[in-house]
Order: structure tokens, then C-alpha cells, then sequence
């Protein structure tokens, strides 16, 4: 016997709900990626080739080569004396590049622009000192830091020297350009109300931007400086001095161990810088 319940209709299956941006999202996808396959055509990109039995044993015999690394005290005193000099390249350069960077950032953001309180001729003059720093700022970061290190080799000689002066350009460009961006992605109310009740840029700066933004400016430039001293490896190879041209000479005397060794000496540079990003982070926080 059928009880009275089995006789009453079913309630409808549950529809999950849709999402409205789906279809947004799906052709914005598709754009991308017919976007992207003319590029990666013209960069020959084919991970395939990688997994092919003879480019495999190439890889294999060349990585095996790295092993074990170079204990040898001889090379473990020219490797201490590279690191040093490569974290002496590293940090003299990100010091003179924070020195171009730091005034023309300032004087790029619109945050602590003066002249935007002013009149209309104020604005124009304030506009164009704006964009003049914003060029200056574009042509040191244009040229990469390989092509400065040529050129200050060909002219002071081989040594780091020339990897410090062209971290320090290219590097300054970078840091201005991000120093400004920063500042004017933070809450500027504060400094606009110092700015309008007669303060300095530098008392604005100090009081109504740096407490919101020192976190991100600490931290990217300790990041600027990791990628300093990796950089400095490709100056090593140009004549610049330090990790880079001690690896270089490794690799023209195909000596796996003593490569392998330096590889693993960067690899503790960058957990020390790291390590020291987010002591700062806490620190500033």
C-alpha cells in the first residue's frame, strides 16, 4: 500500500546559480589566447622539443656535470672574495640609484604636487616639470643595464665599477617610476589637507603618505636589490667583475663543480634578501 506522500510531485532539482560575468570572462579568454599564439609563434616557443629523447640525454650529461660541487679552498676563496664584491656592486648601485630615483619620483607624483592647489599657470608649470621628470625617468630605464656596463668597460676598464654605475641608472629609472606610482596609489588625503594648510612636501610626505606606504617602498626595494645582484651576473660576463665573471670563466673551462658552487651561492644570496624583505616588512608594519 502506496502512502499518501509518494503521491504528491516531486520538487524541482536545484539549479546552481550562474555566474553572470561568465560569458564575459570565457570571450576575454579566448581574445587572449588568440592574441597570444602570433606571439608565441614568433618567439618559437615549443615545449616539446625539451621532451625529445636526444635534447633529454643533452640536458641529463650537462646537469650531471654540476655534480657534486667544488669544495676546493682555493675556489672557495675566490668565490668568497666575488661574493663580496658582487654584494658591494649590488648595494653601492641600488645607493645611487635610490639617490636619482628618490627626488625624481617625488617631483613626478602627483600626491605632493603644490602646483594642483595653485592657479591655472601653476597647474601648467607643475604639469610640464611632471613630465619632464617622467622622460628623464624613461630614458634611464630604457636602455637595459648590460648595454651601460659595456659601454663604462670600454671606459673605466674591467671591475665592478662599471656594474655599480649601470645598476645605478638603470635601476634609478626603475625606482622612480615605482617610488611615484606607489605614492599615488595611497590614500593622498592626508597629504592633500598638509599640502592645503600651508605644509612643506617633505612634512607631507613624512606625515600623510609614508605611514601607508613605507611597507610596499621597504619592501620593493629590498626586491630591487635581489634582482641587483642577480643582474650583476650578466655584468660578470660583460667584464664587470664579481659571481658573474667568476661563473663565466667557470663555464669556459666546462667546470660543472665550481658553476654548481656558485649557483648554490646565489641561491643563499636570495634567501638572505628574502629573509631580510620581510624582517623589514614587520618592521615598518
Amino acid at each position: 500500500m502506496s502512502s499518501p506522500a509518494s503521491s504528491w510531485p516531486s520538487a524541482p532539482p536545484a539549479v546552481a546559480p550562474r555566474d553572470p560575468q561568465a560569458r564575459g570572462r570565457l570571450t576575454a579568454l579566448v581574445l587572449a589566447l588568440v592574441l597570444l599564439w602570433p606571439v608565441l609563434q614568433l618567439a618559437e616557443f615549443n615545449p616539446a622539443a625539451l621532451f625529445q629523447p636526444g635534447n633529454l640525454s643533452v640536458m641529463g650529461g650537462f646537469l650531471a656535470g654540476f655534480l657534486p660541487p667544488s669544495t676546493d679552498p682555493v675556489f672557495l676563496a675566490l668565490l668568497g672574495r666575488a661574493t663580496l664584491e658582487t654584494l658591494a656592486m649590488a648595494t653601492a648601485g641600488m645607493a645611487i640609484a635610490f639617490v636619482i630615483a628618490a627626488p625624481l619620483g617625488l617631483l613626478m607624483s602627483r600626491a605632493l604636487s603644490v602646483s594642483r592647489l595653485g592657479p591655472g599657470a601653476m597647474r601648467w608649470r607643475g604639469s610640464l616639470l611632471r613630465t619632464a621628470a617622467r622622460t628623464l625617468l624613461m630614458v634611464l630605464r630604457a636602455v637595459p643595464e648590460v648595454v651601460w656596463a659595456l659601454l663604462f668597460v670600454r671606459a673605466l676598464g674591467l671591475g665592478p665599477a662599471a656594474g655599480v654605475l649601470a645598476l645605478a641608472i638603470t635601476y634609478g629609472g626603475m625606482l622612480g617610476k615605482v617610488y611615484a606610482e606607489i605614492l599615488e596609489s595611497t590614500d593622498a588625503r592626508p597629504a592633500r589637507a598638509l599640502l592645503e594648510a600651508g605644509s612643506g612636501r617633505l612634512a607631507a610626505l613624512g606625515y600623510g603618505l609614508l605611514p601607508g606606504a613605507a611597507q610596499e617602498l621597504g619592501s620593493y626595494t629590498v626586491y630591487r636589490w635581489e634582482c641587483a645582484v642577480r643582474a650583476s651576473v650578466v655584468m660578470g660576463f660583460v667584464g664587470a667583475g664579481g659571481l658573474g665573471q667568476l661563473m663565466d670563466q667557470s663555464m669556459k673551462m666546462l667546470n660543472g663543480g665550481e658553476a654548481s658552487s656558485i649557483l648554490l651561492t646565489f641561491l643563499l644570496l636570495v634567501f638572505v634578501a628574502d629573509g631580510l624583505s620581510a624582517l623589514l616588512r614587520r618592521l615598518l608594519s
